[in-house]
């Protein structure tokens, strides 16, 4: 039933502890754990199996457990706290016992991210992104290769050689001038 029925060492479970505590909070250290998080250590390292343990009985030790006024639980709370749940949910086994079963669980645990949005590859995203297909004024802002050209893409640059833009004769002014003379 338990993954580790050996003996488990604190700092394996204080390491979930604190991968859970961050979890899904930007500003959290890991000292600390809400009640979410804590229910998601629950159900994520199968301490709750909806016979023994609910998620309702989860919630209601993280309340026994939690100062009055505190919505969040050390790491000392925590351990009260699974002590608790380790008789729960191992009933038959003797304290120590039930704890240690309840630890390897735990132990080497992180949270998973069930349910996360996966970035879509569809091929109307290709077809839109393929910059041989472009055309008129879409098509002159990259080059051969689909690179971006740049400023030189998105804007006319003005020619400033004196010209007018549509002059055929440019750049022929100096053998003109010397075929006068």
């Amino acid at each position: 039933m338990a993954e580790g029925s050996g003996e488990v060492s604190l700092a394996d479970v204080e390491t979930a502890f604190h991968k859970f505590a961050v979890h899904g909070d930007t500003k959290a250290m890991g000292k600390e754990m809400n009640g979410k998080n804590f229910i998601k250590l629950c159900k994520d390292c199968k301490v709750i199996d909806d016979k023994t343990v609910t998620s309702t009985d989860v919630d209601i030790i993280f309340s026994k457990v939690k100062a009055k006024s505190a919505r969040v639980i050390t790491f000392e709370q925590f351990t009260q706290a699974m002590a608790e749940l380790a008789t729960k949910r191992f009933k038959g086994k003797s304290q120590e016992e039930a704890v240690q079963l309840l630890y390897g669980l735990i132990a080497g645990k992180e949270p998973a991210n069930v349910g996360v949005t996966k970035v879509a590859k569809a091929s109307a995203v290709d077809r839109l992104t393929d910059t041989s297909k472009y055309t008129g004024s879409h098509k002159e802002r990259f080059n051969e290769s689909g690179k971006g050209k740049g400023r030189s893409g998105r804007e006319d640059i003005p020619d400033a050689s004196g010209y007018v833009s549509a002059y055929k004769g440019q750049g022929s002014y100096d053998s003109k001038v010397k075929e006068d003379e």
